[in-house]
């Protein structure tokens, strides 16, 4: 096992983890998506509040009320923009990174590329002009990342090769700064106009940038998010995190997206009275429904019990953040990375689970979600929250027993290594001790 671990393709794996990690586009995408947890969850919670409240639930608001519709904006505004949201928030980071003079306004530029590739005007027989709204939720994040990261890179080549209108310096830098901006947003109207124009003219109209890029993207994430590639996805993300690589960052990265818009459907599915629709993407609740990634409570509940001294303080130091999901504390203080005892367990819940996911969304005895939770809450919430049905709060505190059972072998034999290594620490430290004083 050792020899796999220090192979040179782990190795490699490991180190294009590492690259993947220090990324200044992935780390601002990470960035801007942590910091739209505030705008996701008050749209959840406006969201909550109208199916509580309205004849889904305790039928005190009927539709027809001015105070349903109006609980229904906060979502509007948060959920269905959030390509917006993500495309301000990336834009800003990634140009910030970049250590772009200006990151305030390459985000506008990135803004205006976007309304303008994936917001075109539309005007009615009747002359009433609005915008195409269908890219501005999450279903556009995709192209948002794109557009992004393409008008940055733009506005880095012409900020090194001093490609911009100077204007003296007595002139206010804000000024300087906006007539600085004016060739690499010309460049970008030009190239992105290019594409969209010649995409339509090509498909005949069928297709634009925006559409065409998605229809091009779904082919290959559909097989990575059909319900074979979420458990090759999880069983990677996993494995990632036994050799120290955020596995789940990555997995994140990939699928919070695609699971936003899961979910977006969903709503409006709800809202319509309708069906919901089951999605593979939701088998990645599978990863971190009891503990964190890795679903290590469990391992933390039997820590309390352990014979070694090092399990015993690392699980109780472990327990309320696992409570919240957040099991930093026992994967790094067990340690689970590189360790092939624990590593076994980790990754073989993750899929078990996932399987009774699936199992459970199929049968019917799951709700499906329909309201984004992204923040971390305590085990239980997050599902009953994104469902509002009572047995998906349940369901996490019986996937604890589930882990456990494959938890429990591998972690007897750990524990049993460790107390045996502390024994003979003890002894050894005790047997020194004695020769000294004689």
């Amino acid at each position: 096992m050792d020899n796999f671990f220090n192979s040179k393709f782990m190795q490699s794996i490991q180190k294009g983890g590492q690259k993947l990690g220090a990324s200044h586009f992935v780390g601002a995408l990470q960035g801007a998506m942590m910091s739209l947890m505030g705008a996701i969850m008050i749209g959840a919670i406006f969201q909550i509040l109208q199916s509580v409240l309205g004849p889904t639930m305790l039928k005190l608001i009927p539709v027809a009320n001015p105070w349903y519709s109006w609980l229904n904006l906060p979502y509007e505004f948060t959920m269905n923009f959030l390509a917006v949201w993500v495309i301000l928030l990336l834009t800003y980071q990634y140009a910030r990174n970049l250590q772009l003079k200006s990151p305030i306004i390459t985000t506008l530029d990135a803004l205006i590329i976007f309304f303008l590739i994936a917001a075109p005007v539309i005007t009615s027989k009747a002359g009433i002009v609005s915008l195409n709204t269908t890219y501005l939720g999450a279903q556009g994040m995709f192209i948002g990342f794109v557009i992004s990261g393409l008008v940055v890179r733009i506005e880095k080549w012409c900020f090194d090769k001093d490609i911009r209108i100077k204007m003296p310096d007595v002139v206010p830098q804000f000024l300087q700064d906006g007539f600085a901006a004016i060739l690499p947003l010309l460049f970008e109207v030009i190239i992105f106009g290019g594409m969209h124009i010649g995409i339509i003219s090509a498909t005949g109209g069928k297709f634009d940038l925006a559409s065409g890029f998605m229809a091009v993207l779904s082919a290959p994430l559909g097989v990575l998010v059909s319900t074979p590639g979420m458990f090759v996805l999880l069983f990677l993300a996993c494995l990632l995190w036994t050799f120290g690589i955020h596995g789940s960052v990555i997995l994140m990265s990939l699928v919070m997206p695609i699971s936003l818009e899961a979910v977006a459907v969903n709503a409006k599915l709800h809202a319509a009275g309708q069906a919901l629709k089951f999605s593979p993407v939701f088998l990645a609740a599978g990863l971190a429904v009891a503990g964190g990634t890795g679903n290590t409570m469990p391992l933390v509940l039997m820590g309390l019990r352990a014979k070694s001294d090092q399990i015993k303080a690392v699980a109780k130091v472990s327990l309320i953040p696992g409570w919240f999901n957040i099991n930093e504390p026992v994967t790094f203080g067990m340690p689970i990375m590189y360790n092939p005892v624990l590593a076994i367990p980790y990754i073989l819940n993750v899929l078990v689970v996932a399987l009774l996911y699936l199992i459970g969304f199929k049968t019917g005895i799951l709700a499906l979600p329909f309201i984004p939770i992204t923040t971390v809450l305590p085990i239980g919430f997050g599902d009953y929250l994104g469902s509002l049905n009572p047995f998906n709060f349940v369901w996490d505190y019986l996937m604890i027993i589930v882990a456990g059972v494959i938890w429990f072998p591998f972690f007897k034999a750990y524990d049993n290594q460790l107390y045996k290594k502390e024994q003979e620490t003890a002894k050894s430290e005790n047997d020194n001790g004695t020769t000294t004083v004689a």
